[in-house]
């Protein structure tokens, strides 16, 4: 069971914005930034330059699924 996304700010570049994502995405991407000794600002820094078109919610989700299939 998934529960209803949660509203957090992110600081891009000396940018605030929010963004929405389901708690259980807000854990993995959190521990993945602690695995790669960054903060969750400087890897959704990453994740914008990359993203294209995508919103950035449904990239910093891709992101998260595509790290944890590689384990």
């Amino acid at each position: 069971m998934t529960t209803r996304p949660a509203k957090h700010s992110l600081t891009l570049r000396g940018h605030r914005t929010s963004v929405s994502l389901e708690p259980e995405f807000w854990d993995a991407f959190r521990a993945i930034a602690a695995d790669q000794n960054k903060t969750i600002n400087g890897l959704a820094i990453e994740i914008d330059e990359a993203r294209g078109d995508v919103g950035l919610a449904s990239a910093i989700r891709v992101y998260i699924l595509k790290s944890l299939q590689k384990i």
